[in-house]
Parts: C-alpha cells; structure tokens; sequence
C-alpha cells in the first residue's frame, strides 16, 4: 500500500498528529493533504555566496536518482572484486570472468552485468573505519544520511527512527529540487531497511518533517514471496467511485469560491500560494501519470522476464518506469532483511549456496538490465544509478570481525574496503575508480568514504554537498560533511 505518513506535532520533535496515514486519493482531501506536501517542498533555503560559485563537471547532470540499496552487505571478493594468488580461505570459490572493462574481472555470479558494466564507474575503494560497533544499522544510517548514528546499545541494535534522525538523501534531494509537475517525488519500495526488530532507520525525512518522508510502496507478502509486486495497488491513485471526476472538480471550485469570501485569511496564507500548490496536488489525483507508471503489465513479457520475475527485478523495471515518468528519486532495497537467511547479503553462512542459486542472479540479471534498458531509452545520461551496500565482507572466510560466528563458507561484516557501482548521470563510463589491495582488506588506491558517495550523489543533481539545512531545533546542519569526488564525472 502506498502511504504518505502523517505530520508530526506542531512544533515537537517527540510525536505523531493523531492522524497518522493518508491515501492518495482516498477523496478530495487528498488532494489538499498532497498540497501541503508541495507547500512545504518549496521552503528552500537562500542560496550562499559559496553556493552560488559552486559547479564543475556532471553538476546537474541528473534528473532523476535510482539507488539500488544492497542492505546486508554483498561480498565484493564474491561478486565484482576477485582476488587470485590469495591463500585460499581468501579467495573466492567462484571462478574469475573477463567484463567489457578491459583488464577488469568479475566471478562468474555476474556474468550479465560483465557485459554491460562499461556503461558504468565501478567503485573499488569505499572504506571506513567504523565507530562504535559496525552493525547494519548504524552503517546503513551512514551511507543513506551521511551522518554516524548517536546512539548504538551494546547489542549493536540503533534506536528506532526518530524525527531527530538526519534526512535520507532522497528526502534532501526532494526538498530541495521540487517537481514542477505532478508526480510522486520519492518512491521507497519494496520493504523498509531493516536489522532484526529496528525498522526504517534512515528511511526517513528525519528533521526535514514528514512532508519529505518517501511514498512507501512495501506490498503486502513476506520477504521470500518472489511475486509480491503483482500486487501493488494502484487504487491509491485513483478516484473513488463514489467521488467522480466532475464531483471533484466542484469541491475544488467551492474552495476558490469560500476563499474568496476570506480576505483575511488570504493575505495570512498569501505567502504560501495555497492556490498553485492546490493545483498541482488536484492534478496529481486527477492525473493518470502516476497511475500508470505503476501498471508493470503494460510492459512485454519478455522484457519482465529479462529483469528477473521476482521481487527485485520487478522493482527495478519500477523504478525505471517511474523516474521515465518524472519521478525524482526511487530507492530500491534489497527485498531481504539485513540480518537473516536465504537471499539476503549477510551470508555468515551458506555463502556458496546463497550467492550462486538466490542473491547473485537477481543482483545480475536486475541491475544490468536497468542500465541497458535506460541506455536504450536515453534515460541514462539523466539518471544516475547507484548501487551500494552498508559495506563488503571479510577477506577470510570463517573469522569473526563483528562479533558473530562465521562458518568456513561464510565472510564477516567488512566496512574497510568494498564495491560500488555509478552509471549515468554525468558519470564517466567504463571507469574503474580506486583499486583494493591484494586481498581486498584495505584500499590501496583513492579511498571513497560513503559520505562523499553521498557529496557526488547531490553534486550529480545540481545540489551542493555541503549546502545548509536546518533541524528540529531549527540549527544549521550540512546536508554531508564531504566533497564530491570529480574523478567520478565525465
């Protein structure tokens, strides 16, 4: 169900309205709910001097943003970072493959996106050193926000959100880049991040206030139901029938008429231009964009299946259908919990099985056909396709770096060195940034911290990285403490 949380207390940081979520749709005060949403998406602020002055190559390049969130953590020795002459608790089980990146090897999970990965710039070197214990959550909150985690309990388990978090880069993004035309602006799907019972952490607007929280779209099924995005409803985003079209219509001309009667009240809003953001949120109700960009059976059986019927390659053929349809950004997460078994990333265990049978062939056939669809499109050069995790795996199989036990098939959480991948938006192609050492324990070239993945994320869209925001205690915060790394951009 696609859901827009509601507002928090007025002036509070600790606390809900009693009206908690709204359908799209559900009737005309959608579309007045939908307005303040658009209201508040134009409070941006002033630009400084040093603002004004910032740009360079691939500033603004982007449209739209799709992040691949691989939230558990891929093995970068397994997948796209294979080491040989490595003693053999090292060394990947899986054999090495030549990619169109001459010189370049992935292992044979990937042998799909071998070949379509000189449409992008691969990321050998994100590191960090973690502070406090380097649990999922406390990364996954660095890599979306940009920020280290407050609060991590001896267990290794975050707080829940809170409306104290820093903002997930979508909600920075939409905020500050407001679509001028109506469609949904940040998508989230198709289950929240989450590690054991912390749900949502870094998938929020956190300070931004609610209006700037994704559209969650997280469709009903458990995380091993493969066919959950057969059923996504639409029904949020479309007229009921017992308010038909000319019914609408009516309401939003009775508005104009009671506001014409408040002179008062309107030179108390004027500020806002009640009227403009009315329109647009009316449109989006009213329109069939939105709507549509939903409808997956509208694409051909062959390319559905060339994505992956499953639940992650059907949120990837999502994700293109609606930044092609104006939204701005979309996130995908790794349709598995952090922390657990079958297809998710964390493989202390089973690694071998794992990888090669659930996760690694629906990474491999979703991600490379996205970049060839959009390339195909001639979306690519516009949207900027990010996918990364909260970090890679220990180079030695069987060792324990995190606290938790690891068999002789599975690799510990390893945040010192692992891979990503860039493609479009003004990226270069083809591009190998950063080399890991002869293990991949450490970069040996051109370390890139995750924050200023997040500087060159905000860059690709026309942002700057360090631009002011301001809290709940309304004091100044950086969107990210970093600079975007130029090497990146064509």
């Amino acid at each position: 169900m696609l859901v827009i949380p509601g507002h928090f207390g007025k002036d509070t940081c600790d606390g809900y309205s009693r009206r908690a979520v709204m359908r799209i749709g559900s009737s005309a005060i959608a579309g007045l709910s939908t307005a303040t949403l658009l209201e508040k998406a134009a409070g941006a602020a002033e630009v400084s001097d040093e603002e004004a002055r910032y740009g360079g190559k691939g500033f603004g390049a982007a449209k739209s943003v799709i992040m691949l969130y691989l939230q558990g953590g891929p093995s970068h020795l397994d997948l796209w970072d294979p080491k040989t002459n490595v003693p053999d608790n090292v060394r990947s089980i899986f054999t090495n493959i030549d990619t169109k990146i001459p010189g370049v090897q992935f292992t044979e999970l990937l042998p799909k996106l071998a070949q379509q990965i000189d449409r992008a710039t691969l990321i050998r070197s994100l590191s960090y050193t973690p502070i406090g214990l380097f649990n999922h959550t406390a990364a996954i909150y660095q890599m979306l926000t940009g920020y280290t985690a407050d609060n991590v309990s001896p267990s290794g388990q975050l707080e829940p959100p809170s409306p104290k978090d820093f903002p997930n880069f979508g909600s920075n993004i939409v905020k500050l880049k407001p679509l001028s035309a109506p469609m949904l602006p940040f998508v989230m799907m198709p289950r929240p991040l989450q590690e054991s019972n912390v749900i949502g952490k870094a998938g929020t607007a956190g300070f931004l206030g609610r209006a700037f929280d994704p559209y969650y779209l997280y469709p009903s099924g458990d995380d091993m139901d493969m066919a959950k995005m057969e059923r996504v409803r639409v029904d949020d985003l479309t007229l009921r029938q017992d308010v038909p079209l000319d019914r609408l219509q009516r309401r939003a001309s009775l508005r104009d008429t009671i506001s014409a009667g408040m002179k008062n009240m309107d030179r108390a809003v004027n500020q806002y231009a009640l009227n403009e953001y009315y329109e647009k949120a009316l449109g989006l109700v009213l329109s069939g964009k939105a709507r549509e960009a939903f409808n997956l059976s509208s694409e051909s059986p062959e390319l559905r299946e060339k994505y992956g019927n499953n639940t992650f390659g059907q949120s990837c053929l999502l994700a293109r259908r609606l930044v092609e349809a104006g939204t701005r950004v979309v996130e995908v997460n790794w349709p598995k919990v952090a922390n657990s078994d079958n297809h998710s990333w964390d493989v202390h265990t089973g690694l071998s099985d794992r990888m090669k049978k659930q996760s690694a062939p629906m990474l491999d056939a979703a991600l490379a056909t996205l970049l060839e669809d959009l390339d195909q499109r001639g979306l690519l050069q516009e949207t900027l396709v990010v996918a990364v995790g909260e970090f890679g795996r220990s180079p030695k199989r069987g060792v324990s770096t995190s606290g938790n036990s690891n068999s002789d098939d599975g690799r510990d959480h390893w945040p010192y060195c692992y891979t990503g991948v860039l493609a479009g938006g003004g990226t270069r192609r083809g591009y190998v940034h950063g080399k890991s050492d002869e293990t991949g324990s450490s970069p040996a070239e051109n370390p890139v911290h995750p924050g200023e993945l997040l500087a060159s994320i905000y860059h690709a869209v026309g942002l700057y990285p360090r631009r002011t925001v301001y809290n709940h205690l309304n004091q100044p915060r950086e969107m990210v403490k970093n600079d975007a790394v130029m090497e990146f951009f064509a």
